[in-house]
């Protein structure tokens, strides 16, 4: 088993900057990749960005390429969200997963594990 809690999310206006975290306990050896997805109400789960456990291998959505980056610090066991010059749609809540199987990152049900999210409202 992985547990996976989120932090990070908060108010912010067009423009700025958050970083989120997701501290991962558990089962950390079976982990192979994690990424962020996130989810605005009335909208389904979508891919954000992911990284390889090992290897630092990166992914991201097109609509975030240039504003976020993904990074783990694997002494820290912790997943980590830079996102610059957010916009308002951007507004959702933010979801860190951890895949210690197989199947494509973009996809939702590649990953095993599920944090609760955070909440990230762009704002003015």
């Amino acid at each position: 088993q992985v547990q996976l809690v989120e932090s990070g999310g908060d108010l912010v206006q067009p423009g700025g900057s958050l970083r989120l975290s997701c501290a991962a306990s558990g089962s950390i050896g079976s982990i192979n990749a994690m990424g962020w997805f996130r989810q605005a109400p009335g909208k389904e789960r979508e891919f954000v960005s992911a990284v390889t456990w090992i290897g630092g291998v990166t992914d991201y959505a097109d609509s975030v390429k240039g504003r976020f980056t993904i990074s783990i610090d694997n002494a820290k066991n912790t997943l980590e969200l830079q996102m610059n010059t957010l916009r308002p749609v951007d507004t959702a809540v933010y979801i860190c997963a951890a895949r210690v199987g197989f199947g494509n990152v973009e996809t939702p049900w590649a990953y095993e594990y599920w944090g609760q999210g955070t909440q990230v409202t762009v704002s003015s």
